[in-house]
């Protein structure tokens, strides 16, 4: 993660109260009851199905607090061979705990541009917040200067990794996959604005931060930089701008008032990658080309072009009636203008149908139920008879 200072209604919500939210119960022994090996001295309960009774307790309880010899001896002291990747954060590493359980450990960089702020809200955050669409939190370590966190182990990767850069034998995603993984990234996100009380503004969506499982269904990762959204009469949130260069909304770029829809806008550009098999930023492309968004502006704006942003590595194996509402939604996505943007449970109704559409008979793709049945692109001027108030517009 990189940040720039100058740019269904049965659910119950879920409270977040960062002052009383619920602490885990569950801690580890100390360092003392560890042999050298880091093998632990007790013995592990099973119920009566054979589980981990003490993880069963610690999922429902919250993160577990993890001692630095642990998660040492978990990721063999962070050997290299084990290393998953890098970001701003600082490195992550594949581990085993002592149950046998596959983990990802993230180490801080104590030198790097992230810091112990952004280690607290992602512990908190992560704690408060579940859904099968975010990354589960298994626990952490505070123990002197080292801040680590555990995750559960996403054997895919991250979506960037199957997108851009492909080996030559690598499989590239097929059209239906991406547009499972773009339903699966959406239903996460309306869980943070819609579910959680008060909304909760990821403010770091990109293709990096979405992990995928072996059937490549998606969970949203990193949440350093979430930021409780506006309560009450408030239309937005003051803060710093922070973000990734290239997925960052411009009006929160300009004026650091941050809302759910710039959320929106980040993930109208991680749905143009996924359409494109472009990077938001992409410097080894020519002048012109660099910027995702700049270059895909004049195909966005005419149908008869949308051919022209598709990815080649398809082939041209997508189904033509899908390609043209995938690009309407993405495009009120990245709308300039916040308020015309659409709500993100609008979006999961369009997605979802339209990855249904994927396995649909093409004779049933011809047609699209809803509101896309008349040009899926507007000016300003044309969707201002269909805007709506600040909470947005509808697909």
């Amino acid at each position: 993660m990189s940040c720039f200072s100058c740019i269904n209604p049965q659910r119950k919500d879920v409270k977040i109260d960062i002052e009383n939210g619920p602490r885990s119960n569950s801690r580890h022994s100390s360092d003392s009851s560890y042999s050298a090996s880091g093998r632990g001295t007790g013995r592990t309960k099973f119920d009566e199905n054979g589980k981990d009774k003490k993880q069963k307790e610690t999922n429902r309880s919250g993160a577990r607090s993890f001692t630095f010899r642990e998660l040492a001896a978990a990721t063999q002291n962070f050997r290299e061979l084990n290393l998953l990747g890098e970001g701003g954060f600082g490195r992550v590493y594949k581990g085993r705990l002592e149950s046998g359980e596959v983990v990802a450990v993230k180490q801080l960089n104590l030198e790097g541009l992230q810091g112990f702020q952004e280690f607290i809200v992602e512990v908190l955050m992560l704690s408060l917040l579940h859904h099968p669409n975010l990354v589960t939190l298994i626990g952490y370590c505070t123990a002197g200067d080292q801040r680590l966190l555990v995750y559960e182990y996403m054997s895919m990767g991250s979506l960037e990794d199957h997108l851009f850069d492909l080996e030559p034998d690598k499989e590239p995603l097929s059209w239906s996959t991406r547009m499972k993984i773009a339903v699966g990234a959406a239903r996460g996100l309306e869980y943070l604005h819609c579910k959680a009380n008060p909304p909760v503004i990821y403010r770091d969506l990109k293709s990096a931060n979405i992990l995928l499982d072996n059937n490549f269904n998606p969970k949203l990762s990193d949440f350093g930089l979430a930021k409780l959204g506006p309560v009450g009469e408030n239309t937005h949130v003051s803060t710093r701008v922070m973000g990734t260069y290239g997925y960052c909304a411009p009006e929160y770029a300009m004026s650091g008032k941050l809302t759910l829809k710039s959320d929106i806008y980040s993930f109208g550009v991680v749905l143009l990658e996924l359409i494109s098999g472009r990077k938001a930023i992409d410097r080894s492309k020519r002048p012109g080309e660099q910027n995702l968004i700049a270059w895909a502006r004049p195909f966005l704006k005419d149908q008869k072009k949308f051919w022209q942003l598709v990815d080649p590595v398809l082939q041209g194996r997508y189904p033509r009636r899908c390609l043209n509402y995938a690009i309407a939604v993405t495009a009120m996505c990245l709308n300039e203008e916040a308020h015309f943007r659409p709500l993100i449970g609008d979006i999961v109704v369009a997605l979802e149908y339209l990855a249904m559409q994927c396995h649909a008979p093409d004779s049933n793709n011809n047609r699209l139920h809803g509101s896309f049945t008349s040009s899926p692109v507007k000016s300003n001027k044309e969707s201002s008879a269909q805007e709506r108030s600040d909470r947005g517009g509808s697909i």
